[in-house]
């Protein structure tokens, strides 16, 4: 079974809930009724050692404020503000005081610099290396919950900044390159510790423009096709459109990668992904430059289902490539390394 699979299987098998659960499975947080004007909003996120983040390369504060900014992306990309967290925690007996007081200091400041406290948890020793695992609890205003399953067909797809750095700034630090000489010093704090866009997506809730929407987690081609399934449509990128850094682009290079593929199947870059209405366009160019960041339309929803990458021939036509689900899967069985984590 796939990941996808797994997930399926588990919402087959989920009670119904008693009228209070308002979206549960299926999306980047639960939604649960707080009162007549607000919900609340529940994610959940783990990260491991030789999964997510590599002991040699990652310092325990950042670790700390990537955990916070994981779980806060989710809470951003339906619209809300993170208001509370909890905290597991499950580390070697031989652990070094230094280094949990490290992570614990970036843990603080992360939830500090997105405004959520930090109430309870546990701790526990674990057998095999790190793990940490934070619960947050948001809210919002009901109507402004921005959920996958709201795509059109004629929408236009937009995404957040640039894609694909997160990966590129993984594979640097493996090859130990990240100081080679090149600016990747963005590429590197992507990985290292991404951003949450939650003053974007509360914007974006607030403004009524997007009609479904997701955080970038597992790459471009897979995100993109869960907010596709949810939404009962199909989407056509054009690759062309696709937001890709000079300094991605010298990365690829230096390491002899594909920076398409990074930009379509890199996980891990935690940008929000959205869909809108083409008479949105320049509320939304404007509504980018408001909260510092570029927004990028790079294709459209489409009836029918499945995603579709275009890439322009040498002779000015086309070609078409399915891509869907060709980004990061925790329980895919295959040789080839995972784009956007690290190698188990």
């Amino acid at each position: 079974m796939n990941e996808r699979q797994i997930i399926d299987h588990i919402a087959a098998l989920s009670a119904q809930g008693d009228g209070r659960l308002i979206k549960g499975i299926g999306d980047d947080c639960a939604v649960v009724a707080k009162d007549g004007r607000l919900v609340w909003l529940l994610t959940m996120d783990t990260i491991i050692e030789g999964v997510h983040f590599d002991l040699a390369f990652h310092p325990p504060e950042k670790l700390g404020r990537k955990l916070v900014s994981v779980n806060v992306s989710d809470i951003g990309a339906m619209g809300g503000q993170p208001v509370f967290a909890l905290l597991s925690l499950g580390m070697p007996k031989t652990f070094e005081s230094f280094w949990f007081k490290a992570f614990a200091k970036g843990l603080a400041d992360g939830c500090r610099e997105y405004g959520c406290l930090l109430i309870g948890g546990d701790t526990v020793a674990s057998p095999q290396g790190f793990n940490c695992t934070l619960t947050v609890i948001g809210e919002a205003v009901a109507e402004q919950v921005i959920f996958r399953s709201g795509a059109r067909p004629g929408d236009m797809v937009w995404v957040s900044g640039s894609l694909g750095l997160a990966a590129a700034g993984l594979e640097l630090l493996k090859r130990k390159l990240d100081r080679a000489g090149g600016d990747f010093g963005p590429l590197v704090a992507k990985h290292l510790d991404p951003i949450a866009r939650v003053g974007l997506g509360r914007c974006l809730g607030e403004s009524g423009l997007a009609h479904a929407m997701m955080d970038l987690s597992d790459g471009l081609a897979t995100d993109l096709s869960h907010l596709c399934k949810q939404s009962g449509v199909g989407a056509r990128i054009a690759a062309w459109e696709l937001p890709i850094s000079p300094a991605l682009i010298e990365a690829a290079r230096l390491t002899g990668a594909d920076p398409e593929q990074w930009a379509v199947c890199g996980g891990e870059d935690y940008e929000l992904l959205f869909t809108a209405p083409a008479e949105a366009h320049g509320r939304l160019l404007e509504l980018g430059r408001q909260c510092g960041l570029t927004l990028t339309p790079i294709g459209t929803v489409t009836e029918g289902e499945g995603v579709v990458l275009r890439r322009r021939r040498a002779d000015g036509t086309c070609e078409e490539q399915g891509i869907a689900y060709q980004g990061y899967d925790h329980f895919r069985r295959c040789p080839a390394g995972k784009p956007g984590r690290m190698q188990p």
